[in-house]
Protein backbone atom coordinates (compact mmCIF):
# COMPACT_ATOMS: atom_id res chain seq x y z
CA UNK A 1 0.00 0.00 0.00
CA UNK A 2 1.19 3.55 -0.83
CA UNK A 3 -0.38 6.58 0.91
CA UNK A 4 0.71 9.93 -1.03
CA UNK A 5 -0.12 13.04 0.91
CA UNK A 6 -0.05 16.27 -1.22
CA UNK A 7 -0.68 19.78 0.12
CA UNK A 8 -3.03 21.41 -2.90
CA UNK A 9 -3.51 24.64 -0.71
CA UNK A 10 -0.92 26.60 -3.05
CA UNK A 11 -2.79 25.09 -6.16
CA UNK A 12 -6.15 25.89 -4.98
CA UNK A 13 -5.02 29.54 -4.41
CA UNK A 14 -3.82 29.85 -7.75
CA UNK A 15 -7.22 28.08 -9.35
CA UNK A 16 -9.25 30.76 -7.40
CA UNK A 17 -6.83 34.01 -8.35
CA UNK A 18 -7.25 32.80 -12.03
CA UNK A 19 -11.00 32.21 -11.52
CA UNK A 20 -11.48 35.57 -9.87
CA UNK A 21 -9.35 37.52 -12.14
CA UNK A 22 -11.22 35.95 -15.54
CA UNK A 23 -14.38 36.90 -13.61
CA UNK A 24 -13.22 40.35 -13.17
CA UNK A 25 -12.06 41.01 -16.68
CA UNK A 26 -15.73 39.81 -18.22
CA UNK A 27 -17.20 42.01 -15.57
CA UNK A 28 -15.02 44.66 -16.43
CA UNK A 29 -15.40 44.28 -20.62
CA UNK A 30 -19.59 43.11 -20.66
CA UNK A 31 -20.37 46.82 -18.89
CA UNK A 32 -19.21 48.97 -21.16
CA UNK A 33 -19.90 46.53 -24.06
CA UNK A 34 -23.43 46.10 -23.43
CA UNK A 35 -23.62 49.55 -23.46
CA UNK A 36 -22.38 49.42 -26.73
CA UNK A 37 -24.48 47.01 -28.17
CA UNK A 38 -27.65 48.63 -26.58
CA UNK A 39 -27.03 52.00 -28.68
CA UNK A 40 -26.07 50.32 -31.71
CA UNK A 41 -29.89 48.74 -31.60
CA UNK A 42 -31.11 51.98 -30.63
CA UNK A 43 -29.41 54.00 -33.66
CA UNK A 44 -30.61 51.07 -36.21
CA UNK A 45 -34.37 50.99 -34.85
CA UNK A 46 -36.52 53.83 -33.32
CA UNK A 47 -33.22 56.27 -33.25
CA UNK A 48 -31.97 55.57 -36.76
CA UNK A 49 -33.23 58.95 -38.36
CA UNK A 50 -32.98 61.00 -35.17
CA UNK A 51 -29.50 63.09 -35.53
CA UNK A 52 -29.65 64.56 -31.92
CA UNK A 53 -29.78 61.25 -30.03
CA UNK A 54 -27.26 59.38 -32.71
CA UNK A 55 -24.54 62.59 -31.74
CA UNK A 56 -25.20 61.81 -28.09
CA UNK A 57 -24.88 58.53 -28.32
CA UNK A 58 -22.28 58.00 -30.70
CA UNK A 59 -20.37 60.21 -27.77
CA UNK A 60 -21.13 57.66 -25.03
CA UNK A 61 -20.24 54.90 -27.29
CA UNK A 62 -16.74 56.39 -28.05
CA UNK A 63 -16.18 56.63 -24.35
CA UNK A 64 -17.26 53.10 -23.35
CA UNK A 65 -14.75 51.72 -26.13
CA UNK A 66 -11.98 53.96 -24.61
CA UNK A 67 -12.63 52.28 -21.21
CA UNK A 68 -12.65 48.60 -23.10
CA UNK A 69 -9.48 49.77 -24.86
CA UNK A 70 -7.39 51.32 -21.24
CA UNK A 71 -8.45 47.88 -19.72
CA UNK A 72 -7.32 45.93 -22.58
CA UNK A 73 -4.11 47.94 -22.65
CA UNK A 74 -3.50 48.09 -18.62
CA UNK A 75 -4.16 43.57 -19.39
CA UNK A 76 -1.12 43.90 -21.84
CA UNK A 77 0.85 46.14 -19.69
CA UNK A 78 0.72 43.68 -16.62
CA UNK A 79 0.90 40.09 -18.95
CA UNK A 80 4.31 42.27 -20.00
CA UNK A 81 5.42 43.01 -16.47
CA UNK A 82 5.06 39.34 -15.34
CA UNK A 83 7.04 37.89 -18.16
CA UNK A 84 9.66 40.52 -17.23
CA UNK A 85 8.88 40.25 -13.11
CA UNK A 86 12.92 39.35 -12.47
CA UNK A 87 14.94 40.76 -14.98
CA UNK A 88 16.33 44.33 -13.52
CA UNK A 89 16.78 47.09 -15.82
CA UNK A 90 19.98 47.92 -16.18
CA UNK A 91 19.95 51.26 -17.95
CA UNK A 92 20.42 54.62 -15.57
CA UNK A 93 17.49 57.12 -15.51
CA UNK A 94 17.43 61.06 -13.68
CA UNK A 95 14.37 60.19 -11.84
CA UNK A 96 14.17 63.81 -11.34
CA UNK A 97 13.90 64.75 -15.25
CA UNK A 98 10.86 62.06 -15.55
CA UNK A 99 9.25 63.89 -12.08
CA UNK A 100 9.35 67.03 -14.53
CA UNK A 101 8.23 65.53 -17.27
CA UNK A 102 5.19 63.74 -15.61
CA UNK A 103 4.27 66.83 -13.94
CA UNK A 104 4.34 68.03 -17.22
CA UNK A 105 1.99 66.13 -18.79
CA UNK A 106 -0.43 65.88 -15.59
CA UNK A 107 -0.75 69.55 -15.34
CA UNK A 108 -3.24 70.18 -17.63
CA UNK A 109 -5.47 68.03 -16.22
CA UNK A 110 -4.81 69.13 -12.84
CA UNK A 111 -5.58 72.46 -13.96
CA UNK A 112 -9.19 71.48 -15.21
CA UNK A 113 -9.56 69.90 -11.88
CA UNK A 114 -8.56 72.60 -10.50
CA UNK A 115 -5.59 70.99 -8.51
CA UNK A 116 -2.40 73.16 -8.35
CA UNK A 117 0.68 70.55 -8.93
CA UNK A 118 3.68 71.05 -6.69
CA UNK A 119 7.22 69.30 -7.65
CA UNK A 120 9.54 69.79 -4.95
CA UNK A 121 13.39 68.65 -4.05
CA UNK A 122 14.60 67.94 -7.88
CA UNK A 123 17.11 71.02 -7.84
CA UNK A 124 19.63 68.68 -8.86
CA UNK A 125 19.49 65.59 -10.90
CA UNK A 126 19.25 61.75 -8.85
CA UNK A 127 20.45 59.13 -11.13
CA UNK A 128 18.69 55.28 -10.41
CA UNK A 129 18.77 52.29 -12.36
CA UNK A 130 15.55 51.44 -13.99
CA UNK A 131 13.69 51.75 -17.06
CA UNK A 132 12.70 55.16 -18.32
CA UNK A 133 8.93 54.36 -19.60
CA UNK A 134 8.15 52.28 -16.99
CA UNK A 135 8.77 54.81 -14.27
CA UNK A 136 7.14 57.56 -16.72
CA UNK A 137 3.90 55.51 -16.59
CA UNK A 138 4.53 54.67 -12.19
CA UNK A 139 4.31 58.23 -11.85
CA UNK A 140 1.54 59.73 -14.25
CA UNK A 141 -0.76 56.86 -12.37
CA UNK A 142 0.54 57.93 -9.14
CA UNK A 143 -0.17 61.64 -10.08
CA UNK A 144 -2.81 61.04 -11.78
CA UNK A 145 -4.68 59.22 -9.30
CA UNK A 146 -3.53 62.28 -6.56
CA UNK A 147 -5.59 64.40 -8.99
CA UNK A 148 -8.53 62.42 -9.73
CA UNK A 149 -8.98 61.48 -5.63
CA UNK A 150 -7.70 64.17 -4.37
CA UNK A 151 -9.25 67.30 -5.73
CA UNK A 152 -11.46 68.10 -2.74
CA UNK A 153 -7.77 68.79 -1.28
CA UNK A 154 -7.13 71.43 -4.41
CA UNK A 155 -3.72 70.68 -4.45
CA UNK A 156 -1.11 67.26 -4.96
CA UNK A 157 2.38 67.45 -5.03
CA UNK A 158 5.65 65.39 -5.94
CA UNK A 159 8.79 65.25 -3.95
CA UNK A 160 11.95 63.46 -5.03
CA UNK A 161 14.67 63.01 -1.81
CA UNK A 162 17.25 60.82 -0.48
CA UNK A 163 16.32 58.71 1.94
CA UNK A 164 18.17 58.89 5.22
CA UNK A 165 20.13 57.55 6.93
CA UNK A 166 20.72 55.31 4.23
CA UNK A 167 22.10 57.55 0.65
CA UNK A 168 21.59 54.71 -2.33
CA UNK A 169 17.83 55.04 -1.54
CA UNK A 170 16.21 57.47 -3.64
CA UNK A 171 12.51 58.35 -2.23
CA UNK A 172 9.47 59.97 -4.62
CA UNK A 173 6.69 60.59 -2.94
CA UNK A 174 3.17 61.49 -4.75
CA UNK A 175 0.68 63.61 -2.53
CA UNK A 176 -3.22 64.00 -2.92
CA UNK A 177 -4.98 66.28 0.39
CA UNK A 178 -8.42 64.61 -0.25
CA UNK A 179 -10.22 63.05 2.50
CA UNK A 180 -8.08 59.79 2.69
CA UNK A 181 -8.28 56.44 2.84
CA UNK A 182 -9.17 54.43 5.94
CA UNK A 183 -6.25 51.94 6.79
CA UNK A 184 -7.88 48.92 6.62
CA UNK A 185 -8.17 48.40 2.87
CA UNK A 186 -4.59 49.85 2.53
CA UNK A 187 -3.00 46.62 1.69
CA UNK A 188 -5.36 45.92 -1.18
CA UNK A 189 -5.06 48.87 -2.62
CA UNK A 190 -2.78 47.15 -5.19
CA UNK A 191 -4.92 44.29 -5.87
CA UNK A 192 -5.93 44.00 -9.31
CA UNK A 193 -9.43 45.25 -9.92
CA UNK A 194 -9.37 46.81 -6.13
CA UNK A 195 -10.95 50.03 -5.53
CA UNK A 196 -11.49 51.53 -2.46
CA UNK A 197 -14.89 52.23 -1.46
CA UNK A 198 -14.97 56.00 -0.96
CA UNK A 199 -17.28 58.89 -2.63
CA UNK A 200 -14.68 60.57 -4.68
CA UNK A 201 -13.68 56.67 -5.94
CA UNK A 202 -16.84 56.07 -6.53
CA UNK A 203 -18.15 58.88 -9.18
CA UNK A 204 -14.25 58.23 -10.75
CA UNK A 205 -13.76 55.38 -13.12
CA UNK A 206 -10.64 53.35 -14.00
CA UNK A 207 -9.81 49.86 -14.90
CA UNK A 208 -8.80 48.74 -11.10
CA UNK A 209 -5.25 47.86 -12.43
CA UNK A 210 -3.29 51.34 -12.02
CA UNK A 211 -1.73 50.43 -8.62
CA UNK A 212 -1.46 46.39 -9.90
CA UNK A 213 0.97 47.94 -12.75
CA UNK A 214 2.94 50.44 -10.82
CA UNK A 215 3.32 47.59 -7.88
CA UNK A 216 4.68 45.04 -10.65
CA UNK A 217 7.22 47.98 -12.09
CA UNK A 218 8.42 49.15 -8.63
CA UNK A 219 9.10 45.14 -7.84
CA UNK A 220 11.33 44.76 -10.93
CA UNK A 221 12.90 47.34 -9.96
CA UNK A 222 13.95 46.05 -6.86
CA UNK A 223 12.22 48.89 -5.00
CA UNK A 224 9.21 49.43 -2.83
CA UNK A 225 5.91 50.76 -2.63
CA UNK A 226 4.14 52.41 0.12
CA UNK A 227 0.76 53.75 1.01
CA UNK A 228 0.18 56.22 3.69
CA UNK A 229 -3.15 57.94 4.00
CA UNK A 230 -4.51 59.97 7.16
CA UNK A 231 -8.44 60.13 6.68
CA UNK A 232 -9.06 63.86 6.04
CA UNK A 233 -5.97 64.71 5.48
CA UNK A 234 -5.00 62.94 2.18
CA UNK A 235 -2.48 60.22 0.53
CA UNK A 236 0.85 59.42 -0.06
CA UNK A 237 2.62 57.26 -2.54
CA UNK A 238 6.63 56.61 -2.15
CA UNK A 239 8.38 54.69 -4.39
CA UNK A 240 11.82 53.65 -2.56
CA UNK A 241 14.27 53.09 -5.50
CA UNK A 242 18.03 51.92 -5.26
CA UNK A 243 20.54 54.60 -6.20
CA UNK A 244 23.64 51.70 -6.21
CA UNK A 245 24.57 51.05 -9.92
CA UNK A 246 25.29 48.04 -11.80
CA UNK A 247 28.91 47.46 -13.33
CA UNK A 248 27.20 47.33 -16.59
CA UNK A 249 25.26 50.31 -16.03
CA UNK A 250 28.73 52.39 -14.71
CA UNK A 251 30.58 51.10 -17.82
CA UNK A 252 27.73 52.65 -20.06
CA UNK A 253 27.66 55.86 -18.30
CA UNK A 254 31.24 56.32 -18.39
CA UNK A 255 31.62 56.20 -22.28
Amino acid sequence: MLLRIEDLTERRRVERMRADFVANVSHELRTPLTAVIGFLETLQGPARDDAKVRDRFLGVMAEQAGRMKRLIDDLLSLSRLEMRAHVRPEATVDLCEILRQVADLVTPAASAAGVALQLRGCETPQTVRGDREELVQVFTNLIENGVKYGGSGGRAGIRGRTEPPQPPLLRANARDFCRGVDPLPLPRLTERFYRAHTEKAGSTRGTGLGLAIVKHIVTRHGGRLIIESVPGEGSTFSVRLDRRLSATAKSEGGQ
